[in-house]
């Protein structure tokens, strides 16, 4: 039961509180390039979501069985960047076949998962933070369920400012910004709680 209960913490803490995108601040560059429409940005963020939960699973793997049994503990990021951009492709191939409309609309910006530091920090941080397998994979999977709900919600407020008539100094992506340091400043109020 206590297992359970700080699997259930971590979860928290992730989506919540040290929110990847609000609190950390990693994962900006698809964080304003895919949240025009609340749909991409939900394809992103699922999409986001497997990658990070399999590639925390993957580079514990990786980290415990290979490069620490070999003292390669040094070649850590790149041996972790290789798995996250071995998954991508998996899911480029698999979204350019059976999901072409979402494909076409995250663009860019999926192969820039490969290099996304929101999934790159949470491997990281599962190895800082001495996580074991299944914390490591949970932690992932709320993280990137984190990320999910920062973009989604932001796409949310960036459809709605679509009607707004601000200053032309303001429009485009000075409001996004502005409006991204108010949402992260409301994610701020979580970090009060004691987790």
């Amino acid at each position: 039961m206590d297992g359970l209960f700080s699997l259930f913490l971590l979860m928290l803490s992730a989506v919540l509180v040290e929110n990847f995108i609000f609190s950390r601040f990693m994962g900006i560059c698809p964080f304003l390039g895919v949240s025009e429409k609340p749909s991409t940005a939900l394809g992103m963020g699922f999409s986001v979501m497997f990658v990070m939960t399999l590639a925390s699973g993957a580079t514990y793997a990786v980290y415990h069985f290979l490069l620490v049994p070999f003292s390669l503990e040094y070649t850590k990021t790149i041996a972790f960047i290789l798995v996250i951009a071995s998954l991508v492709q998996f899911i480029e191939m698999f979204l350019r076949r059976f999901v072409p409309a979402l494909y076409t609309a995250l663009g860019i910006y999926l192969p820039l998962i490969t290099t996304n530091c929101a999934v790159l920090g949470a491997c990281l941080l599962n190895v800082q933070y001495q996580r074991s397998f299944l914390e490591s994979v949970v932690f992932g999977f709320s993280a990137a369920l984190g990320f999910t709900l920062a973009i989604v919600i932001f796409a949310g407020v960036r459809e709605r400012l679509r009607l707004a008539s601000p200053p032309d100094s303001f429009k485009g992506m000075p409001l996004a910004l502005i409006t991204a340091g108010l949402c992260a400043m409301a994610f701020a109020g979580f970090s009060g709680m004691s987790l």
